[in-house]
């Protein structure tokens, strides 16, 4: 399954992409923020995760490599955390190579998303925790229109930092959005 947008391809990763995943997820600044990500991040890192994903996939085959189409690298990863056919709804996570930041590609990669779930997986709801101290991915969700709707406290322990952490819920309904 891929999803094809101006500047990107959203595609799952394979293991060829392993090399690019563990270069741009590197970065204490991209994991800090992640629950299940280590740092350092190495090229078996990755590997395990792209196994970890085709087993999984089953279930929840929804998570893409964020593909830059002039170069054909993969530069991060967007999908569903958790998937919940039967009452519609998704959970969706992301996460982007510092080198690539402020480039609009992950507005770009989650309103394709967005636009994925609702049009083609007929979602009710997409729903996003972010760690209260990551005010990117904060303002990138509202910019979305997804809304804030509660804190979780003590949500998280960032695995590459191992602190905790509080969490915003952010929710979008398909009600919410034209289409």
């Amino acid at each position: 399954m891929r999803i094809v947008t101006e500047r990107l391809i959203l595609r799952p990763p394979t293991l060829k992409d392993a090399a690019d995943i563990s270069t741009n997820a590197n970065h204490l600044d991209v994991t800090r923020y992640l629950g299940v990500v280590p740092y350092p991040y190495r090229v078996k890192d990755a590997k395990d995760f792209i196994k970890l994903r085709r087993k999984k996939a089953k279930h929840n085959p929804y998570n893409f490599g964020i593909i830059l189409k002039h170069s054909g690298k993969l530069v991060g990863m967007i999908g569903f955390v958790s998937y919940d056919k039967f009452s519609a709804k998704a959970e969706v996570g992301y996460w982007l190579g510092k080198k690539y930041w402020r480039q609009g590609i992950t507005v770009e990669a989650l309103k394709a998303i967005v636009k994925f779930a609702f049009r083609k997986l007929k979602l009710v709801r997409l729903q996003a925790d972010v760690f209260v101290e990551n005010k990117a991915s904060a303002n990138l969700l509202k910019k979305i229109g997804f809304k804030k709707e509660g804190l979780k406290r003590k949500s998280a322990r960032a695995k590459s930092t191992g602190k905790w952490h509080d969490a915003y819920v952010f929710g979008l309904l398909r009600s919410d959005v034209r289409l």
